[in-house]
């Protein structure tokens, strides 16, 4: 058996696999997130590794999982943070996750020094706050008490590695979501650092996501519930693990969207894309020689949860299924949603940017705007999608993950916006950590390659774009952009 988890941004998905990557069961263990004015979004690393714990041991009681039947253990992990470490791999500040974005005066200091599309084709990506590299900076100019005390930086899963077998190291697909990594050459960028005054030997070495780092020690194995000396292989970025996850291996897999906490589309591909607009971006993927060019946007999930926390406080669990079903039935034509709670990065990159409603009328409530909050995540990747057509690459058919995945209405109306057909996946929220499964099972030789990635999620059903409506949706699209276009000052000022 395999045992993987997905460090996400609510808690850690721990799922059981058997050996072929087949998934047997899944148990999560939430943890908490300090979300403050500013753009200031913490979590306590410690909370991530007692949440694998909690969550590993569930899921051996749950399933009558024999410790040592469990032959490897791997992960997926929320990428762009900075856990800032001691000399003892021990934290000494709460990790800056990927929605942190208070640091914009170090991004465009950082900009200026580099140039905006010199930095992009160097490492994949704009220079942005939500990466971990000008996270690393602020704490160093607004806390020098604690930046003193850094001997390294890393991510969520690198963390956790470290506290399970004692060996501090990073992959590629996180280290391309540093914004301090050289996409060609697969390195630290010693030009980056320079101008951003780090030195390189902050970061982790750079290990393939298959490498078994080491063994579970006698503490973690008490820990966690398993044996003592179970191999830990690294695993990588949740970006690119659920797009292993979702069958994505090679260019010719074709493309897949994410709908969690934040949203992406994304597809497998042999070289970075460059996007002349730098709408997009582009990670290493877990697998070699691969790249996963990538349009994510900040809250596309998170807008829903938002939403339902606001029109349904104590609705419980329930609250999306009665929002959506409502949503079903009203038409939003004149009310628009931009969906920008956290700032932006895919298309528009600026943190200055805020979710707005336009177009609100007195006979407007709660199934109205939930649908257009649906509408906003939709158009809003829509122009993603545009971005990957005009680049050349097919978005006809695209394969559906995460959370919302299980939305019919959301889903169709995805399919009716973007003029593609979607399809839902039987391993949907489970994508990630399956991703990870696979990474285990080649990395400790039970399965030959990554492609029995395709084999292991069945299309479930299937959502088709009604002419008529991809019509009305692309013609309501142009007025979403325009909205945006003519808020942006206004954005600017009020949150610049």
């Amino acid at each position: 058996m395999i045992i993987a988890h997905d460090l996400g941004t609510t808690g850690d998905k721990a799922s059981l696999h058997h050996d072929d990557g087949r998934l047997v069961a899944a148990a999560t263990v939430r943890y908490g997130t300090r979300y403050a004015d500013g753009g200031v979004a913490e979590q306590n690393p410690d909370d991530w590794h007692d949440a694998v714990c909690a969550a590993t041991r569930r899921l051996l009681a749950d399933t009558g999982t024999a410790a040592g039947a469990v032959a490897a253990v791997s992960f997926s992990g929320q990428m762009m943070g900075a856990v800032l470490l001691d000399a003892a791999h021990r934290p000494v500040r709460p990790a800056l996750i990927w929605a942190d974005h208070r640091s914009s005066a170090q991004a465009a200091r950082l900009n200026a020094a580099l140039g905006e599309e010199e930095a992009y084709r160097l490492l994949g990506h704009r220079i942005h706050p939500t990466y971990s590299l000008t996270k690393v900076c602020w704490v160093r100019e607004h806390e020098p008490d604690v930046f003193a005390r850094v001997a390294g930086v890393c991510l969520a899963k690198d963390y956790v590695v470290r506290r399970l077998t004692g060996r501090l190291v990073t992959d590629p697909s996180d280290a391309s979501s540093t914004n301090a990594y050289d996409q060609e050459r697969g390195a630290w960028s010693e030009r980056v650092l320079e101008a951003a005054g780090l030195d390189s030997g902050l970061f982790p070495e750079i290990v393939p996501a298959t490498t078994v780092v080491g063994e579970l020690s006698a503490a973690a194995a008490d820990a966690t519930g398993l044996a003592a000396g179970t191999p830990v292989v690294l695993g990588g970025g949740d970006g690119p693990l659920a797009a292993l996850g979702a069958g994505r291996v090679d260019p010719a897999d074709g493309a897949y969207a994410y709908l969690g906490s934040s949203s992406w589309v994304s597809l497998s591909a042999a070289a970075p894309m460059h996007d002349p607009r730098m709408r997009t971006m582009t990670f290493d993927h877990v697998v070699p020689g691969r790249y996963v060019p990538t349009a994510t946007m900040q809250t596309g999930g998170a807008a829903l949860e938002w939403a339902a926390e606001v029109l349904r406080p104590d609705g419980g669990e329930a609250r999306f299924a009665e929002l959506t079903r409502a949503a079903a039935e009203v038409d939003t034509r004149g009310l628009y949603f931009l969906p920008h709670l956290m700032g932006e990065r895919s298309p528009y990159w600026t943190a200055a940017a805020r979710g707005t409603f336009l177009g609100l009328a007195r006979h407007h409530g709660p199934a109205h705007l939930t649908r257009a909050v649906l509408e906003g995540v939709a158009f809003n990747l829509y122009t993603c999608v545009r971005a990957f057509r005009e680049a050349g690459h097919a978005v006809d058919t695209v394969d559906a993950i995460g959370g919302g995945a299980s939305s019919d209405l959301w889903l169709q109306v995805l399919a009716d916006t973007w003029g593609a057909t979607v399809r839902r996946r039987r391993i949907g929220e489970e994508a990630n950590s399956l991703g990870a499964a696979v990474v285990a099972a080649v990395g400790t030789g039970l399965v030959p390659d990554f492609g029995v990635a395709r084999e292991l999620s069945d299309v479930t059903a299937e959502f088709t774009p009604d002419p008529g409506r991809h019509a009305d949706y692309a013609a309501r699209h142009a007025s979403f952009l325009d909205a945006y276009a003519r808020l942006e000052g206004w954005y600017e000022r009020e949150n610049g």
